[in-house]
């Protein structure tokens, strides 16, 4: 396996923590509400927001898949706002993020979600772009509005390689 290679693992709360919060609803009791005919799974994730003018948005992506092994050229990050990607349908997509080391990404780490989680990323956190495998999926996304700059891309020098964990 190339020094370039990340492989993919589950995405659990544990291993996602240094970089946001997993949504997932198993995480917490529901609620009951509406007389008892639904469920309320509260506080799943908190989307921060800073800078004059900002306020929490919510979007919906529908985003084409990618191919297996991922050539991963380009990671983002957003200084002013957390971003939420919540899948509409169970299907898995391919979450990527980096450390940040001295204000540039460091070793990607990969994670496959189960059906259903979502992620929400922390406040400058580098990750990759929104990556479902297999098929289309549609998201909706909560994150930042309002003035300021609220995105930085890095390109990396040499691409890094994702595959599936039973993949090399």
């Amino acid at each position: 396996m190339s020094a370039r290679t990340i492989r993919i693992a589950p995405l659990t709360a544990e291993a996602f923590a240094p970089f946001g919060t997993v949504i997932d609803k198993a995480a917490v009791a529901p609620r009951p509400m509406n007389a008892g005919k639904a469920r309320r799974y509260h506080d799943l994730a908190e989307v921060q927001v800073s800078g004059e003018g900002s306020c929490v948005v919510i979007g919906h992506v529908e985003a084409e898949p990618y191919p297996l092994p991922l050539s991963l050229s380009l990671v983002e990050r957003h200084p002013l706002g957390a971003q939420a990607f919540v899948p509409l349908s169970p299907a898995p997509f391919l979450v990527v993020v980096c450390p940040d080391e001295d204000g540039r990404p460091g070793k990607p780490l990969a994670f496959l979600t189960a059906p259903g989680q979502g992620v929400c990323y922390g406040l400058g956190v580098w990750h990759g772009v929104l990556t479902p495998v297999g098929a289309p999926q549609d998201f909706l996304v909560i994150d930042r509005g309002g003035p300021g700059p609220n995105l930085e891309e890095h390109v990396f020098d040499e691409p890094w390689t994702v595959v599936a964990a039973e993949a090399v």
